[in-house]
């Protein structure tokens, strides 16, 4: 059976144990919710995880399942307002830390969204105590929905006072360096390598991001990028062996809109094509 097959007994079945065990909550028929007051505050919860409960049970086993998931968001709404109370305005704590990309049974149940073909991004809240990714439950419970302004909050609160140096990788060969040491979030710059790369930019840069608190450029001139290959590659293998908060060991082009495409350490560039015949355009020097 399909969730929603569910949904009208299991709907009906929430409204009938409400009265009992949370005599203050109510169900929002619009949004599919509980909405449970507490104190000042209120929590909701979505019913999709009991409508896909149910839908694994027999239905003789509904009100049990149902039962178990009312007292369960209960519970849960209790810690979320005390989580309010404890951390103030929780949006303000929210940050997006960008992540090599998750197996699909490690993004079940985080507030993940797709970033490019090779990394997620996952909201975080940001407390040295209580912190941690942001998962679906406590997102609902704390009714945090919209949240296109994670990225301001990162962006103003934690990469406003980046450093940005060049260092020698090859004789001639510089690197550019952006960092700053013990933050969780600079690897949210990887979409906007651009910004710290001389201009005009036509063909892309080298870009490796072995651990949170630092990414690796090297903006893409000339043909001289096959000898600076390897050693970019090694000096991002390095660093991510040894990184308190490692992040990705390979190497990355960043080309076109916003593109990463993955590159071996060759200096022919062998895994992608299009870097290949890129290698085969470009002058000398």
């Amino acid at each position: 059976m399909e969730p929603l097959d569910a949904a009208a007994d299991v709907h009906a079945l929430i409204r009938d144990v409400l009265p009992a065990l949370a005599p203050s909550a109510w169900f929002d028929s619009g949004t599919s919710e509980v909405v449970l007051p507490v104190g000042r505050s209120e929590a909701r919860a979505s019913s999709w995880t009991v409508l896909e409960r149910c839908a694994r049970e027999p239905r003789a086993d509904w009100p049990r399942v149902v039962d178990e998931w009312v007292r369960e968001i209960g519970d849960r709404a209790f810690l979320a307002v005390g989580e309010m109370e404890l951390f103030g305005d929780v949006r303000e704590l929210l940050r997006l830390r960008i992540v090599p990309k998750l197996a699909p049974r490690d993004r079940e149940g985080l507030v993940v969204v797709p970033a490019g073909d090779h990394f997620d991004a996952m909201v975080m809240i940001e407390h040295p105590r209580y912190g941690g990714p942001l998962t679906k439950a406590r997102a609902g419970l704390l009714g945090l929905r919209k949240l296109g302004y994670v990225m301001t909050n990162t962006h103003d609160r934690e990469l406003a006072d980046v450093a940005v140096r060049d260092q020698p990788l090859l004789p001639g060969r510089n690197v550019r360096v952006v960092t700053k040491p013990g933050s969780r979030y600079v690897s949210a710059l990887l979409s906007e390598v651009d910004q710290f790369l001389p201009g005009p930019n036509r063909h892309g840069a080298l870009v490796g991001v072995p651990c949170h608190s630092t990414l690796l450029l090297y903006p893409i001139t000339s043909a001289a990028v096959r000898e600076v290959l390897p050693v970019f590659a090694d000096v991002v293998r390095e660093m991510h062996a040894v990184a308190d908060d490692p992040c990705a060991g390979g190497v990355y082009w960043s080309h076109g809109e916003r593109r990463l495409t993955p590159l071996a350490a060759a200096s022919d560039g062998e895994g992608s094509g299009e870097f290949a015949a890129l290698l085969r355009r470009l002058p000398e020097g």
